[in-house]
């Protein structure tokens, strides 16, 4: 029986981490199974109450989700924690399920190139999966949240502009097949916060409560920027990486994912409360580098350290 899901606590903002599914699968090494539920059970202590755990895809193409229901499995016995498990088709859907997930979350990309590349499908096939994996979802297990993430909502590196217009034709249709939540992914790094903010605001004005999270990357350094240009658009929903784990690996520099750290700083530091205590949130790092000895980490506050006489909680 899939495990109900959890209540969040009482924040303003939520803290999506995404670490170990996103920034695991950009990687080349594959993290051992024990060292990734300790990285998962050391982000959890930090106050993180949303974790993207494993993408159910094949594991001839993906080794590094090889152990994906033994993760979310072990993830779904720790208190109060949603599990969050990527699912690009019906079949990853029901093994999702079948391990316990309390969340589901599909990328529907909004390029027609991107989308063929990656799912092998086109973005009107997607919105038929949203479809079929939502009625899957009411049969067997209806208090599964299911998530579509727009990706490449912001541009593509093989197709170039995308369509604003377009991006929420998208969401919209994936709203109405079934998705409680259509969030946008800048997936390639292309955002910049004007961009971030028109879309946002479209998005809201569309869809309203089921207007989802801002998935936002630091290729170019602007993915705070762009986080914060979101949340000055209503959105209280961040994925990010602890250490900026992920994206894409051919940017040079810090090309992956929001760093989770400087991320809930940033919140913190203005008052914002995101539940996450950022001392454990550092200490979290030591699993993910034990399990991944030499991969690069980033981050700003951890490098620096927090300012003197900074107390978290406080109003800035």
């Amino acid at each position: 029986m899939v495990p109900a899901l959890p209540l969040l606590p009482m924040t303003d903002v939520l803290i999506s981490e995404v670490g170990p599914r996103d920034g695991l699968q950009s990687v080349k090494a594959t993290m051992p199974t024990a060292d990734k539920l300790r990285w998962i059970d050391a982000l959890h202590a930090a106050g993180l109450r949303e974790i993207e755990v494993a993408s159910f895809v094949p594991a001839k193409l993906l080794p590094q989700m090889a152990d994906a229901a033994e993760v979310v499995r072990h993830a779904a016995t720790l208190s109060g924690l949603t599990v969050m498990a990527l699912v690009p088709n019906r079949r990853g859907a029901d093994a999702a399920l079948a391990a316990g997930a309390h969340k589901l979350t599909m990328p529907v990309s909004a390029s027609r190139a991107h989308s063929l590349a990656n799912v092998r499908k086109t973005p009107e096939e997607m919105v038929e999966e949203v479809r079929a994996i939502a009625a899957l979802r009411d049969e067997r297990a209806p208090q599964v949240r299911l998530e579509a993430g727009i990706s490449t909502a912001f541009g593509c590196t093989l197709q170039g502009r995308v369509d604003e217009d377009d991006v929420i034709r998208l969401a919209v249709q994936c709203a109405e097949a079934g998705a409680q939540e259509v969030g946008l992914s800048d997936t390639v790094g292309y955002a910049n916060p004007a961009q971030v903010r028109r879309l946002f605001r479209r998005l809201r004005n569309e869809l309203g409560e089921r207007a989802g999270a801002a998935h936002m990357h630091n290729t170019r350094g602007l993915g705070l920027a762009n986080c914060l240009a979101a949340f000055e658009e209503g959105v209280t929903t961040f994925d990010a990486s602890l250490g900026g784990l992920g994206g894409c690996p051919y940017a040079p520099g810090a090309s992956g994912n929001v760093v989770t750290e400087d991320l809930v700083f940033m919140f913190e530091a203005m008052g914002v409360s995101t539940g996450i205590d950022l001392a454990r949130l550092v200490a979290a790092r030591a699993p993910l580098v034990q399990g991944l000895p030499g991969e690069p980490v980033y981050g700003m506050t951890p490098e620096a350290g927090l300012p003197k006489g900074f107390v978290q909680g406080a109003t800035a």
